[in-house]
């Protein structure tokens, strides 16, 4: 079968969430050995319960540095051969309104935490000429979104810094690549009403909202050997929603 990852160790951050939860699933079923992070234990044990391979727990608040150093230092202890950058905080305003804790705090999240990390843990995956990092972009980091100027800075940010190590570290056997999703049925939009959730199924060609199992499959891909020519890539799952090149 295509797409094993036996032998393999993988963190997932912000695994108690419904898209973090769905990749560590996906992952751990194509044979890999998964390291749950995240700051919900009872989301995080049951889980663990769930997978079929070998896992262990780290919780971390990436809000906190000393958290992300924590979470780094534990992590590189037990192996880790594929970063999955999917922990993510929305705290949505209008720019004008926006306080600096809002801007502070999605900054450290969803980029700071995620440089961090893979400035942290790339140094073992040289030594073993081998990685896979992965992050979870977002579609309106190419298109924007009035609101939230925080988060989709962080999302238009993760790409470019991800184009950047890819061309870094391309010759160690190290991919770095995006997964960029669009509207995905989790704990988020299940609180759209109604009207908000077809307003936004307009504009998706396929009239349906993924699966957070898509977007993991996107992932199980890229943190493949099979993948090892992609990189510097952003794989957009969003049923068509922002056609582009």
């Amino acid at each position: 079968m295509m797409f094993k990852l036996d032998g393999l160790k993988a963190l997932v951050t912000g695994a108690s969430g419904s898209i973090g939860s769905a990749i560590a699933m996906a992952l751990s079923s194509q044979g890999a050995e998964v390291i749950l992070s995240g700051t919900r234990m009872d989301k995080l044990e049951e889980l663990q319960k769930k997978l079929p391979t070998k896992s262990h727990i780290i919780t971390a608040n990436l809000k906190d540095r000393a958290d992300v150093q924590k979470l780094v230092k534990e992590a590189d202890k037990i192996g880790v051969d594929i970063l999955v950058n999917n922990a993510g905080l929305n705290r949505d305003n209008l720019s004008i309104l926006m306080k600096d804790e809002e801007w502070d705090d999605v900054l450290q999240v969803n980029l700071t935490a995620g440089f961090f990390l893979m400035r942290g843990l790339i140094r073992s995956m040289m030594k073993r000429k081998f990685g896979r990092i992965i992050s979870i972009t977002s579609v309106v980091g190419h298109a924007g979104n009035a609101g939230q100027a925080n988060y989709v800075a962080t999302k238009a940010a993760m790409s470019g810094l991800t184009r950047t190590l890819a061309e870094e570290y391309g010759t160690r056997g190290i991919t770095v690549n995006c997964v960029a999703p669009g509207l995905i049925k989790t704990e988020m939009t299940d609180k759209l009403t109604d009207e908000q959730r077809a307003d936004l199924l307009q504009r998706v060609p396929s009239g349906e909202i993924g699966k957070p199992e898509e977007v993991a499959a996107g992932v199980a891909f890229l943190a493949s050997r099979e993948a090892g020519y992609v990189t510097g890539a952003t794989l957009h799952i969003n049923g068509g929603s922002e056609m582009r090149d």
